[in-house]
């Protein structure tokens, strides 16, 4: 059986989230050539989010208690057209759910730009897939997928 995060660890991956990327948190050392990460850590638990690109990407997010890895997410994503707002993707993850707590909210809306994700599973496994669109023209996209690890 695999194991669901509980309210506690998902409290820490949604302050995680919101203290790295979203939140625009300072990189730590890159841990390959060229890679970005993001580390945050609190009572004996890390997150890391590891990515490689920037219009088009790849990374992950990974949690640690005590040193064990025991969940993670893969992402793969890219800006298919124009006017792609990093910023916007950064308003939309800040609002990641508690009942989701992967990506986003399903829908975030702000001036002509519309973030969307879908996902299925819950957090012991899980994949989905998250658009931006401006004025009705998609302009980039994400997949992602992940679980419980031993």
């Amino acid at each position: 059986m695999l194991d669901k995060l509980d309210d506690k660890v998902i409290g820490f991956l949604i302050r995680a989230k919101k203290a790295t990327y979203a939140g625009k948190g300072a990189e730590s050392a890159s841990s390959r050539p060229k890679s970005h990460d993001l580390m945050y850590r609190e009572d004996g638990l890390t997150y890391i989010d590891t990515y490689l690109g920037g219009d088009r990407f790849a990374g992950e997010e990974a949690l640690w208690r005590d040193g064990e890895p025991f969940w993670s997410m893969n992402y793969v994503g890219r800006v298919t057209g124009e006017n792609f707002s990093g910023d916007f993707l950064k308003e939309a993850l800040l609002r990641v759910p508690a009942d989701k707590p992967f990506r986003g909210p399903e829908r975030y809306e702000d001036g002509g730009y519309v973030y969307e994700c879908e996902v299925s599973g819950d957090t012991c496994w899980f994949y989905g897939h998250e658009i931006i669109s401006l004025n009705g023209v998609q302009i980039y996209e994400c997949l992602f997928h992940g679980g419980s690890i031993k």
